[in-house]
This record gives structure tokens, C-alpha cells and sequence, in this order.
């Protein structure tokens, strides 16, 4: 058992947060002072916006020279980088919102018509909390504990170009504004552009039959039969022999026929993707197939094909099995009692904190288990100074937690200092 931390650190350590919340805005001023008087001594002036096309618009564009736009800012339960997810999918309860900049369209509602029809979207950021602008080509995931690999196999902020992506769920839209859930953006994060998700085009999992050519039937007609079994007959339709009906394997006409014919339409689906790999693997050059397999030209290759989800799509396997595995977490009865007393977003009662973008106490301990879980800390906090207490705010509240071996423990929650309105970084004139 270890043992918990006395009150009176707890406060110590609480005052000590406030002081680095206090050094943190000084410096962040500081900075924005400096990128204010960049701005100025590189001759801006305020005025009229230019033409969309300026004469060398279009040229510096063709080198590659591209002068960004944020067409809005996030407004998010995340005031700061202490404690946001690094992932979207890490906590799916966490909310935000984007309202797009009249600057940038005269009718922002009418660049998000149709927009509705998604269930996700991308959002394509700047990573505008970095602190510094250097990078390197290698660089230490979290999920690594300290092992280096290149930058460009990792999610990591500190690149070339500090652009980031992520995959938002789209809960609403109300006029000019996207209401988000499932978001690892900090409040005030620019967003320079918004996509739909679409499966069918973004995830290799889904991209079965895309060629034409394996629509047709071969000269066997094997592809046709896997192709007509693909789609269960409808009530009262003939089923044929060669779709193989449920009826048939389980010998009764039980309910249990549906679920029997689901199951053999994935399993001769999967069949059929192993036969047009083999195909496609058996048709491709001796080059062609070392280049796919890493392999030497004239080395031997494998004959083995893969089916099913990894015929679509790899990952790094530290990706499913990282050296830093998932931490439980607990509340200590005072911290339960202290996040019970918030209400939510609508709430009347003046007399006790609410949140702005969670719904409720029971929404707001998903989203800090899921978060702790995942533990934020990075490398050197995690080894240099594991027994530290930890900090961080989610929505109106302040988090105080510490982490034992396997675990995480919420010590208190109490209500913000700073509200999210004033973390927010305040959009330039429009």
C-alpha cells in the first residue's frame, strides 16, 4: 500500500500551481508581444483585405509557399496541455465547439451546409502551444517510455511543419458554429480547415471491391457466386444452392437461420478477399512484389496472403502493445463528493460550480478515468518524478491527482480559477 498524501502538501503543491499558472501567463504575453512586434516590423498594416488572387498568389502557391487562414477557434473542456488527451479516441465524452470567423466567409452557415449528413469530421489544427519551433527527425512517444523513433511514424506536435489532424464527432451544427465531442484540442487551438469523414474513402477497412474488375466474373464464375452471396435474400426470395442458405447448415428454420447466414456472407467474404489477393500477389512482377513484401529483387518471398482487417492496413506494433500499459483509477471519497456538488451546463442553482461543456458530475468521471488512464504524464515526470502530485483542469474544474504503481488516485476536484472563456486566445480583429 503506498501511502497517501497529508492535506498540507496538497495545499503546498496547490500553491505551487497557482505560481506556474502565473509564470506561464507572463511568459505567454511575453511571447505574444514578441510575435506582435515580428508582425509589425515585417511591414502589416491594417486596411482592406487583398484580393483572393494577388498577382503572385498563384506562383508562390505553385513553390509550395502557403500563407494560412484559421477559418475559426476551438472552444474546448481543455484550457491547457496539462491533462489533454493525445489522442481523439482516448475520451469520447469530451466536448467543444468551433464557430467559424465572418473574416473569412461573409456567410459562414452557408460553407457548412450539408455538413450534417457526417457523423465525423477531420480538423486539420496548428499545434500553436508548442513553446519552441525546433524539431528533430527523432523524437520520444509517451506510449514508448524514452524510445526513440522517426517523427514521421508518430502523432508528435514538433514537426516541420506543426500542423495537426483529428477526428472529431460532429454532435450539431447551429448556424455558423460545430458543436464537437470526442476531441483532444486545447481551447483557443486554430483550425485552418474542416473535412468530412467519409469511411468509404478514409479507412482501408472499408475499402472492399474498389477496382471494377473484380465486380465481373472470371471465366470460372467463382467470383460471381462470392459476389451474389455477399447480399442475404430477402423474405421470400429462393435462395440458391450456390448461397449456400443457412437452412441448410443448421437444419432447422429457427431465428437462428439470420445470425447462421450473417456469419457465413463474413466468413466467404473474408475467403473471397484471400482469393484476390492471391490473385493480384500472383500477377504483380518479381519487383513489384519485393518492393510490397521489403524483400531484395530475386530474393525469395513469402507466398503467404494475408485476409481480413490486416490485408487493409498495418500498424506499429508498439500501437496495440505499448511499453506503457493502462493505469486503474479511483476517486478518494472526497474528491466524489466535491465533483458531485457540479451541475450542469443548464444549470440555475448559483450556489454551487457548473460545467460549460460536460454534462454532468457522471460525464465528467468518464472523461477524468479515461484521461488518467492513459496517464498524461510525460517521460520525465513518469521517471524522474513519479511520486509528484499531478494537476491538470478539465472543463471548470481543477484536478488534482497522483499516480502509485499501476494507478491513479483523483485527491480533489475543485472549481476553476480561470474560467475556459478567458484561456481561450483571442482571435485577431475581422
Amino acid at each position: 500500500m503506498h501511502p497517501k498524501p497529508q492535506t498540507a502538501s496538497v495545499s503546498n503543491e496547490e500553491g505551487d500551481q497557482e505560481h506556474q499558472h502565473a509564470d506561464s501567463a507572463v511568459r505567454a504575453h511575453r511571447k505574444q508581444m514578441a510575435s506582435l512586434q515580428s508582425v509589425l516590423a515585417d511591414g502589416w498594416s491594417p486596411g482592406p483585405r487583398p484580393s483572393r488572387d494577388p498577382g503572385g498568389a498563384r506562383a508562390s502557391l505553385e513553390r509550395g509557399h502557403v500563407q494560412t487562414v484559421p477559418v475559426g477557434y476551438i472552444s474546448s473542456c481543455f484550457a491547457n496541455k496539462s491533462g489533454t488527451p493525445r489522442q481523439p479516441g482516448i475520451c469520447t465524452s469530451s466536448r467543444a465547439s468551433l464557430q467559424l470567423r465572418a473574416s473569412v466567409f461573409n456567410n459562414p452557415e452557408h460553407a457548412l451546409a450539408g455538413l450534417d449528413q457526417y457523423s465525423h469530421v477531420w480538423l486539420i489544427f496548428l499545434f500553436h502551444k508548442n513553446g519552441h519551433v525546433s524539431y528533430k527527425a527523432k523524437v520520444k512517444p509517451p506510449r514508448l517510455n524514452g524510445q526513440r523513433v522517426g517523427v514521421y511514424s508518430t502523432r508528435s506536435p514538433h514537426r516541420p511543419n506543426a500542423l495537426g489532424l483529428t477526428l472529431a464527432r460532429l454532435e450539431g451544427i447551429a448556424g455558423d458554429t460545430l458543436h464537437l465531442s470526442g476531441v483532444d484540442l486545447i481551447a483557443g487551438t486554430p483550425v485552418l480547415d474542416i473535412k468530412p469523414y467519409i469511411p468509404e474513402y478514409d479507412s482501408p477497412l472499408t475499402r472492399l471491391n474498389v477496382e471494377p474488375r473484380f465486380q465481373q466474373m472470371d471465366s470460372s464464375g467463382t467470383l460471381d457466386a462470392f459476389n451474389t452471396i455477399e447480399e442475404e435474400p430477402g423474405e421470400g426470395e429462393h435462395v440458391s444452392s450456390s448461397q449456400i442458405s443457412a437452412k441448410e447448415l443448421s437444419g432447422s428454420a429457427s431465428g437462428s437461420e439470420v445470425t447462421g447466414a450473417s456469419e457465413l456472407s463474413k466468413m466467404l467474404a473474408e475467403v473471397k478477399d484471400y482469393l484476390q489477393q492471391g490473385e493480384l500477389f500472383a500477377e504483380r512482377r518479381p519487383a513489384d512484389r519485393a518492393v510490397i513484401t521489403g524483400s531484395e529483387p530475386g530474393q525469395d518471398v513469402p507466398s503467404r496472403v494475408s485476409y481480413g482487417p490486416e490485408a487493409y492496413g498495418r500498424i506499429a506494433a508498439w500501437i496495440r502493445d505499448p511499453p506503457v500499459g493502462s493505469l486503474g483509477v479511483r476517486f478518494t471519497p472526497a474528491a466524489e463528493q466535491e465533483l458531485a456538488e457540479f451541475g450542469p451546463p443548464e444549470s440555475t442553482d448559483t450556489g454551487r460550480p457548473r460545467f460549460q461543456f460536460l454534462r454532468g458530475p457522471e460525464d465528467a468521471a468518464a472523461a477524468i478515468r479515461a484521461l488518467l488512464a492513459a496517464d498524461p504524464r510525460s517521460v520525465y515526470r513518469r521517471t524522474r518524478c513519479p511520486d509528484r502530485l499531478f494537476f491538470f483542469t478539465l472543463d471548470t474544474a481543477d484536478i488534482t491527482c497522483w499516480f502509485g504503481d499501476g494507478f491513479a488516485e483523483v485527491l480533489r476536484v475543485r472549481p476553476a480559477c480561470v474560467t475556459l472563456d478567458a484561456a481561450v486566445t483571442p482571435a485577431p480583429p475581422q
